[in-house]
């Protein structure tokens, strides 16, 4: 792998996004450590590949709901109080999950709770994450790599965190990962108490909540670049994120290899996840980004489905790069793309609607895709989802000349293709 160079990563010049990206980087390894816990203990508990849907249906949920006003929320109050608030409150979340579990009283129903709870708390965390991205970097033309870097450090958490969580659980159990996760919070609040942040400026914004929330709606629908973007990415979300629920069911039952073999798995799709944040993080460019977000679920697509047939471990690992790979390009080139076009003073409203076109869909994909695979079984179920998001990916591809009409006047308005060219 080449080496990457300071100055290829612009935004680490920021003190902020360098706290922010220490912070994070150690959360978020106790984060993926939970999802996978969480995951193993429910079927563990009751060997229910539907039980499965339902708790990652009420995890993600309320994003799907609440998301909008989140976004109306961060564009009114500081995005910065805000983060502090949902991170201690994510904290006390998952250290409930670790004394219920260390005491050896926990249940199902205290899962799904306890799940709910933190989809209350991401509902209005991951738009204001979203949103104080552009308030952590000096130089606005620093963005697309702060983004990009993000991806890159939430993928090189996913790559760490499955593969330490799934030896915990195999040699101590999935208590101790809700207890580091819920001590590794104690990072990123440190990490966001340390920062020199600006005074949030009060937004006057006219009219009450809803009214607020129909203008992000009408904004982002009504240019079709981003309506394009948002559609794609719900189906992304809706089909193609089923395997993260889906996983256990392979590991334990098709491959035989059990919670080692699914931390392996989840830390292949990291890899693959990695490699594709750290190509975008080094892309001098945001032209060019259209192509990405169109082949990337046919990328995802291609890895489910060989996912979905194989019946070797090797084979399985292999797959699962490719599945990591497409998910973090369509995730972040389309995140990229959204912050780098949006107004200012509807940040916030765009990317709640890109976290309800992205986390508020994956409820209802885990819903379907434990419901489908209780019936036809897991591999015909992500066969099925890689279907869907080659074609998604089709579709997408062929409006991506007319799409590209479009974005062209905005990105020389907002001075950046000249920018771009003058870099070169």
């Amino acid at each position: 792998m080449p080496k990457i160079k300071l100055s290829q990563l612009p935004a680490l010049k920021s003190k902020n996004y360098r706290l922010f990206f220490a912070g994070q980087g150690i959360s978020l390894i106790g984060t993926w450590m939970t999802q996978l816990a969480t995951v193993w203990l429910v079927y563990s508990l009751t060997n229910s590949a539907l039980m499965l849907g339902v708790v990652g249906f009420t995890s993600q949920i309320p994003s799907f709901f609440l998301a909008p006003f989140g976004g109306v929320f961060v564009d009114r109050f500081s995005r910065y109080r805000t983060l502090i608030a949902t991170q201690i409150m994510a904290m006390i979340q998952s250290l409930a999950l670790a004394v219920l579990a260390l005491t050896g009283v926990i249940q199902v129903w205290h899962i799904i709770a306890l799940s709910l709870f933190q989809g209350f708390i991401n509902a209005l965390d991951a738009p204001a994450r979203q949103a104080f991205v552009p308030e952590l970097v000096e130089r606005r033309e620093d963005l697309a790599n702060a983004i990009a870097i993000n991806s890159t450090m939430i993928n090189g958490a996913r790559l760490i965190g499955p593969a330490v969580g799934g030896l915990i659980i195999a040699r101590i159990g999935a208590a101790y990962c809700f207890l580091i996760d819920g001590l590794s919070y104690i990072a990123v609040i440190a990490a966001l108490l340390a920062m020199t942040i600006k005074p949030w400026k009060v937004a006057v914004i006219a009219g009450n909540p809803l009214q607020q929330v129909k203008e992000g709606f009408v904004y982002a629908f009504s240019f079709p670049p981003i309506r394009a973007i948002l559609l794609l990415s719900t189906l992304v979300s809706l089909m193609g994120l089923q395997n993260t629920i889906l996983v256990p069911i392979f590991a334990e039952e098709i491959l035989k290899g059990g919670a080692e073999a699914l931390g392996f798995l989840m830390a292949a799709s990291g890899v693959g996840a990695l490699a594709g944040g750290i190509y975008l993080a080094t892309r001098r460019t945001i032209l060019g980004i259209g192509k990405l977000i169109a082949i990337a679920p046919a990328i995802l697509g291609v890895g489910l489905i060989g996912f979905a047939l194989s019946r070797f471990l090797p084979l399985s690992l292999f797959t699962m790069l490719f599945v990591g790979l497409g998910t973090i390009l369509q995730i972040a080139a389309s995140n990229t793309f959204l912050q780098t076009i949006v107004e200012e003073d509807k940040r916030g409203r765009l990317m709640s609607l890109y976290t309800m076109s992205f986390l508020g869909m994956i409820p209802v994909g885990n819903l379907l895709g434990g419901f489908l695979a209780s019936r036809i079984g897991a591999p015909n179920t992500l066969i099925i989802d890689g279907i869907a998001c080659i074609i998604g990916s089709i579709i997408f591809g062929r409006q991506l000349p007319g799409l590209r009409q479009l974005v062209m006047p905005l990105y020389e308005q907002k001075g950046i293709v000249k920018s771009l060219k003058s870099s070169r």
